[in-house]
């Protein structure tokens, strides 16, 4: 990823997708009598007349064009239309990504962190160390989660790209977000926070405070049974 953008700023976010190359990419699959001189300029693997090629969309039609009587079979793959941004490789991550996670690249995920299956996190969102983000659950763009807090099955922490000015939302240490809950652009939840699942929460939570509803609502502070039901637990982040 290129370190001229900062990431966290809605106005290098913006030049950094216009900058971006538009990318259509494609597999093809091809079964035919095609000559190798012909895909040397291609990223292709095969031979004797079966070949795996990947390009750009509009190259893998313009070889099927130009090849048509020697092809016996094509199928072309292809998931997405002028992207400007890939996914991340998580690779080298030190942190679990179950399969099914959409990962953008110039997103962050730190140390033992937890990303299931479904989840969706957008550029310039940052998953703090240990925290874990559960089954379809979305952090938009500029989304920040501090260390040690849990976003729900299908939460939401919605992003800020545009308008530019607005600020994004912010989880400080050991927030627990319920299931479906919908944290508004701008909004901080204060250090030990527990939003309860299905709230709409449109202003900032103070810390180790429960709220709950539409709009979010202060039910209580923390206590004894709160910590009993929102614990997190250290094996799920080994």
């Amino acid at each position: 990823m290129n370190n001229e953008y900062d990431f966290t700023d809605p106005y290098d976010l913006a030049r950094f997708l216009k900058d971006s190359k538009k990318t259509t990419p494609a597999k093809l699959y091809i079964k035919g009598n095609i000559d190798e001189i012909a895909l040397s300029k291609y990223e292709y693997y095969g031979t004797n007349g079966s070949y795996i090629i990947f390009c750009e969309y509009s190259q893998a039609q313009t070889l099927i064009k130009n090849n048509k009587r020697k092809i016996e079979h094509y199928r072309i793959e292809q998931d997405r239309r002028n992207s400007a941004v890939a996914l991340l490789d998580t690779g080298t991550l030190d942190a679990r990504i179950e399969p099914g996670a959409f990962i953008r690249q110039g997103a962050i995920i730190e140390k033992n962190a937890v990303v299931m299956m479904g989840a969706v996190i957008n550029l310039g969102a940052v998953v703090g160390e240990e925290t874990m983000i559960d089954m379809g659950a979305v952090l938009g763009a500029r989304a920040q989660t501090g260390k040690r807090c849990h976003v729900g099955a299908g939460a939401v922490l919605a992003g800020v790209l545009e308008p530019p000015s607005k600020s994004p939302v912010i989880l400080e240490d050991d927030v627990m977000i319920g299931a479906n809950a919908v944290i508004l652009e701008g909004v901080k939840v204060g250090k030990g926070a527990v939003v309860a699942a299905g709230s709409v929460v449109t202003k900032d939570v103070a810390p180790n405070s429960v709220v709950a509803g539409s709009p979010a609502k202060l039910v209580k502070m923390k206590d004894e049974k709160t910590l009993s039901k929102t614990e997190i637990l250290d094996d799920l982040r080994k």
